[in-house]
């Protein structure tokens, strides 16, 4: 089970805000949004072989398989917050962010598109 730190009130809260003005959202709404996500990807699909970065924001890991523990993981996902956010919301589309280069996804167990979007459009 994954830790939180993001009450999943203030979580939904920030969500919300942002899929109601994505543009002129807070920094520190966004901050929040993206930490509940991220949490909330981490109890959906809980292990520790993909490492999902958001910075400057956050990170988690998530995924069954091995763990790394030393240096670069070999499992990558990076990106930034508004496409994060359009992911998970499911504003934005996984094989389109990919391709288009928003998101950087390296090493075999980093596709994600099952798993997104995790909040309802």
């Amino acid at each position: 089970m994954a830790r939180r730190r993001v009450d999943p009130a203030d979580g939904t809260t920030a969500l919300s805000a942002w899929r109601a003005d994505p543009a002129g959202t807070p920094r520190r709404t966004v901050a929040t949004a993206v930490r509940y996500s991220l949490e909330e990807l981490a109890e959906r699909l809980p292990g520790n072989s993909v490492e999902v970065r958001v910075p400057p924001f956050g990170v988690t890991q998530c995924v069954a398989g091995p763990r790394h523990s030393r240096g670069t993981p070999p499992n990558v996902v990076e990106t930034d917050a508004g496409t994060w956010l359009g992911l998970v919301t499911g504003t934005a589309s996984w094989a389109e962010a990919v391709s288009s280069g928003a998101v950087v996804a390296s090493g075999t167990r980093t596709d994600l598109a099952d798993a997104l979007p995790l909040f309802g459009r």
